[in-house]
């Protein structure tokens, strides 16, 4: 079978994003065939085939015209140089032109009448050749086509090409999303490729499906809601395991790029700090993540060097003039912002750029760094080696981090108080989508229903859950709402119950909720564990009452209907450019047919849905805004203030340092003191009074003696005063003996003495007491170990080695100074 060279250009990889070029790569799509047998029969044959089911349409005048349509078309071909009817329709002008040129242009070409019956048995003729699988006109040229055409082919391919295959995908898809839009699209897709590519179902492939993604993107469609069709193959289980698990944001990401990528889309005109930049990240990179490589590289090659070069052109020397630094780090303190007026034009403002610190940071540490690494390899980078335009003073972020607190505090201390009427704001928007969507579902389509002073009209279509507004014309889509609310709800009791940030909440799964057993009463305690966000440390945090109302609520909501469980979702990490494993996240919902994480982006835009329900405003009479990282400071200043050691609140928030928990802390000194004050108080009242009294002599005397009895004869005995010996001064078994090393012959007597009794006791079968004996012999042995591994550290010298002659000399002469 040969393999024609004739791929149409539109649907090229080129206008694919870089994470669609990668799987294309790794998985590339079955090749353009021109011969297979069923293109390459004989006219008559072809023919005879349209004569029978299922390629055969039950209404008569229909097949009469198919087959007077197919004829033609087939005499046109016939025209073209080729050995078969494909090699002959990419020869002819039809293949290169829009799908919906056919019926307009097809009756021109062939020669024929252009009215309306024979356009349509020469659109009608053309489908019942592709159904038949005589020609396979490409992706581009189908995805031109009407929705109307695309529904009469996909009524006749799938009888005629996979009726088993498609019964089988239809009987595992929910009946709604099967009939719903995004169903047909999907469904539409697939009819597609197997119409361009030939075969069935199951011979769809991973490259397949990537060709077409990148097909639609040339086309300049939407992509994001068009992987359904991907989903759907993945479930049949016709798709290698190695298979990417979702296609969703592949044709509208890049994925991580390679560091020659990273310099190369900011435009370095000067070739050698291009190729210097590009060795100084990849140095860097296996000491950062990516985000901090793209960073990096957008504060060299754009926001440093790039500036330089627009303005002062033909620059290539990192040896800055101190007129040029200077300059530079003045443009580097603002930056031209495009903000649209009140009068609706858009115009430039300057403003400070709020990241400089960075920025500078990030510079002199490019400096810093070549200096460096240039006494290692001084021919690689020792010709960049020059001094660092920044200085320490440039850098100096103190004044910064106390604005930028002062302002984390402010904004605290002003949403503290409102978190409870967030909260229920949350809850009373929840409750209002939920009755809407209910009055709609009670209303048949095409019907009005009043709710909350509005009356609705429900499309007339049925299935739908589309209603607008009669008052306003506005339209709405009440089971979206309704979903918006309940994430909006759910993200406000899990955020106000953990203090996680958000990565850490979108990325809490099924498997997240573990259990502990008390090991004193046997209770069972609930606990959600965190996965790292920031830090590489994994954290548990207790699940109290509200937050277990809330869980149970998400997991309910996210649960197959069909299995009871909560489904494996793939989750793009859109800072790392990577994809997560599938995991059963709580935080999902069923987007275009398809089971997907939620974006940040979204749960945000619905935070602010709840917040324009409540009114509240700022000490500035502006509408009080919510951040999800604004209920991590209020969580930890709560926390402390209400008695929580800080160091425990630490572990909480998963902060490595404890600076960093108590940066979030938005309180005063005076506070600050008070809590301390409190926190004694608390722990003095949990301890006898009479502990806090001025001590008697005898009582002193008894403390003293307590010291003054801790001498033994192999040692020290180290137990705390006023408690009891545990032992029953069986001393030498004791965690509390310190031995002493002037006493270790002793310790070895007594060893060689519990040998010699345990030898004495195994002879006369003194059972019973060769148990105690060993007990007495181990520790004792430990203790002697303990006693040389002390003695060896103790003697441990290190020789710094006897300087040399010359390296006295050189010494001497640089403390002396060139002048010497």
């Amino acid at each position: 079978m040969s393999v024609t060279t004739h791929v149409a250009p539109p649907a090229s990889l080129s206008l694919a994003g870089e994470a669609l070029k990668a799987v294309a790569l790794r998985f590339p799509p079955r090749p353009a065939e021109d011969d297979w047998p069923t293109t390459a029969c004989e006219r008559a044959d072809i023919l005879a085939r349209l004569e029978q089911p299922p390629l055969r349409p039950t209404d008569v005048k229909q097949h009469r015209a198919r087959i007077r349509g197919a004829r033609q078309t087939l005499q046109w071909l016939e025209n073209f140089p080729g050995a078969t009817w494909q090699q002959r329709w990419n020869a002819s002008p039809a293949s290169t032109r829009p799908g919906n040129d056919w019926a307009r242009l097809a009756p021109e070409w062939i020669g024929t009448a252009a009215g309306p019956s024979q356009r349509q048995a020469l659109s009608g003729g053309l489908l019942s050749l592709i159904c038949a699988d005589v020609v396979r006109p490409a992706l581009p040229w189908l995805l031109s086509r009407t929705s109307a055409n695309m529904t009469s082919l996909r009524i006749g391919l799938i009888p005629a090409r996979d009726p088993e295959g498609f019964a089988q995908l239809e009987a595992m898809v929910e009946s709604a999303t099967w009939s719903s839009k995004v169903g047909r699209d999907a469904l539409h897709s697939l009819v597609k490729i197997v119409s361009a590519k030939g075969g069935t179902l199951a011979d769809i492939t991973v490259g397949d499906a990537v060709e077409y993604l990148a097909a639609l993107k040339a086309a300049n469609a939407k992509t994001r809601g068009n992987t359904l069709f991907y989903a759907w193959l993945r479930e049949l289980g016709t798709l290698p395991a190695e298979a990417p698990s979702s296609l969703r944001y592949l044709a509208n990401t890049s994925g991580q790029v390679s560091m020659e990528q990273l310099v190369d889309r900011f435009g370095v005109r000067c070739r050698p700090v291009r190729d210097l930049l590009v060795d100084y990240l990849k140095e860097r990179q296996p000491g950062l993540d990516y985000t901090s490589l793209n960073n990096l590289s957008r504060h060299l090659a754009s926001n440093f060097w790039g500036d330089l070069e627009q303005h002062h052109p033909g620059i290539d020397s990192l040896h800055l003039a101190p007129e040029v630094s200077a300059a530079w780090k003045q443009r580097c303190r603002t930056r031209i912002e495009r903000r649209r007026q009140p009068d609706g034009k858009v115009r430039e403002v300057v403003t400070g750029r709020a990241n400089v610190a960075s920025i500078m940071i990030s510079v002199r540490a490019f400096y810093l760094d070549i200096a460096q690494w240039a006494i290692d390899e001084p021919a690689r980078w020792g010709p960049w080696a020059v001094p660092s335009p920044i200085k320490d003073a440039d850098v100096a972020v103190v004044k910064d981090n106390k604005r930028r607190k002062a302002r984390m505090d402010h904004r605290t201390r002003e949403r503290l108080p409102a978190l409870p009427a967030v909260a229920r704001a949350a809850s009373t928007c929840l409750k209002e989508a939920k009755a809407r969507l209910q009055a709609l579902m009670d209303t048949p389509p095409g019907g009005q229903f009043a709710f909350a002073g509005a009356t609705f009209r429900r499309a007339a279509k049925d299935g739908t859950t589309w209603a607008v507004n009669i008052a306003t014309g506005r339209r709405v889509d009440l089971a979206l709402a309704e979903s918006r609310a309940f994430w909006a709800w759910a993200m406000v009791e899990f955020l106000q119950h953990t203090g996680v940030r958000i990565e850490e909440m979108l990325e809490a799964s099924h498997h997240s909720l573990i259990q502990y057993r008390l090991p004193t009463t046997g209770e069972i305690v609930p606990l959600l564990q965190i996965a790292p966000s920031k830090t590489d440390e994994e954290r548990v945090i207790l699940v109290s009452p509200e937050l277990a109302d809330a869980l149970s609520a998400i997991i309910a909501r996210v649960r197959d209907p069909r299995t009871g469980a909560v489904p494996y979702v793939s989750s793009y990490d859109m800072a790392e450019k990577t994809w997560n494993p599938q995991m059963p996240l709580l935080f999902q919902w069923c987007r275009s047919g398809e089971s997907s994480r939620l974006s940040p982006k979204l749960l945000r835009q619905a935070l602010q849905e709840v917040m324009a329900s409540t009114n509240l405003t700022d000490s500035a009479g502006q509408p009080l805004d919510f951040s999800p990282h604004d209920f991590r400071r209020i969580f930890i200043t709560d926390a402390i203030r209400s008695g929580l050691p800080p160091h425990i609140a630490q572990v909480i928030a998963g902060h490595t340092s404890i600076n960093t928990t108590m940066g979030y802390n938005a309180i005063y000194l005076g506070e600050a003191i008070e809590a301390h004050r409190a926190f004694i108080a608390r722990r003095r009242a949990l301890r006898p009074s009479e502990e806090y009294r001025t001590p008697t002599n005898e009582e002193w005397d008894a403390f003293l003696g307590h010291f003054e009895r801790r001498k033994l004869s192999i040692g020290i005995c180290a137990r705390a005063f006023g408690t009891p010996c545990i032992h029953e001064h069986a001393c030498i078994r004791c965690s509390m003996l310190r031995p002493d090393p002037a006493q270790r012959h002793r310790l070895v007597e007594i060893r060689d003495n519990l040998i010699a009794r345990i030898t004495e006791a195994e002879q006369e079968g003194w059972l019973g007491e060769i148990e105690g004996l060993q007990v007495s012999l181990a520790s004792a042995e430990e203790k002697l170990i303990q006693l040389d591994a002390e003695q060896a550290r103790q003697r441990q010298v290190i020789d710094l080695g006897m300087p040399s002659f010359i390296q006295i000399a050189t010494r001497i002469s640089t403390a002396r100074g060139p002048s010497s």
